[in-house]
């Protein structure tokens, strides 16, 4: 029997980092500390209970269709069939070519039903100031292809799937209005296979929110 790896492909959700300049970081503490905890419990016990204040888009996250659409799904409605257990393929971007992802290089027969995860070596930028400039991202064009070749879930490794440089999201809008989830902000991209790995990227099941972290990998 051949053993699989897990590969984790998420940023570590720290005090104070910034995922998206202008955006809040999360603040990480203790409601209850260890110390004070042993008032409560019989000698020698002790607990941790944690706080976190955070927004929604922090570290490596997943959008559904609730965060760009009002009658979208929202993340306790997206079926698990679409953030877990999914046939991936991994499209390997040359930094060389620019930060506009224009064409995808697979067939629509491999894409239909899969993950598409774009590699672009971005992440290597995480927690400096070059993430936030110049990152690659898909064009209109790409993320319509993609829409019609029945992509499962779209992640990339970079600030944002769409360009930021006007106020229009053409990819979250076509992706988003398919029910195709987005994952942004991964890592470690270049440690998976192009073919054959199962990606799984499961946010908490809550209502009424649109986007939330995930502790994306891949099964390879």
């Amino acid at each position: 029997m051949t053993t699989r790896r897990l590969i984790d492909v998420s940023h570590t959700v720290e005090h104070g980092m910034v995922t998206y300049k202008g955006l809040p970081a999360p603040i990480i503490c203790d409601w209850l500390s260890r110390e004070a905890s042993r008032a409560k419990y019989a000698h020698g016990t002790e607990f941790q209970i944690g706080k976190i204040e955070m927004i929604a888009n922090t570290g490596t996250y997943v959008d559904s269709p609730f965060h760009r659409y009002e009658n979208g799904k929202d993340l306790s409605e997206l079926p698990l069939e679409s953030v877990a257990d999914l046939d991936c393929l991994v499209v390997r971007i040359d930094p060389a070519s620019g930060p506009a992802i224009d064409a995808v290089p697979l067939s629509a027969s491999e894409v239909g039903g899969r993950a598409v995860l774009f590699h672009t070596g971005w992440d290597r930028h995480w927690r400096t100031d070059a993430y936030f400039e110049g990152h690659p991202y898909l064009t209109e064009r790409a993320a319509a292809w993609l829409a019609r070749a029945g992509a499962a879930i779209v992640g990339i490794d970079s600030l944002n799937i769409d360009s930021i440089a006007t106020g229009e999201r053409p990819v979250h809008t076509l992706l988003l209005g398919r029910d195709i989830p987005i994952v942004e902000h991964m890592r470690g991209l270049a440690n998976v296979p192009e073919r054959g790995g199962r990606f799984s990227a499961v946010p908490v099941k809550v209502k009424g929110f649109g986007t939330f972290p995930v502790r994306a990998f891949v099964s390879a």
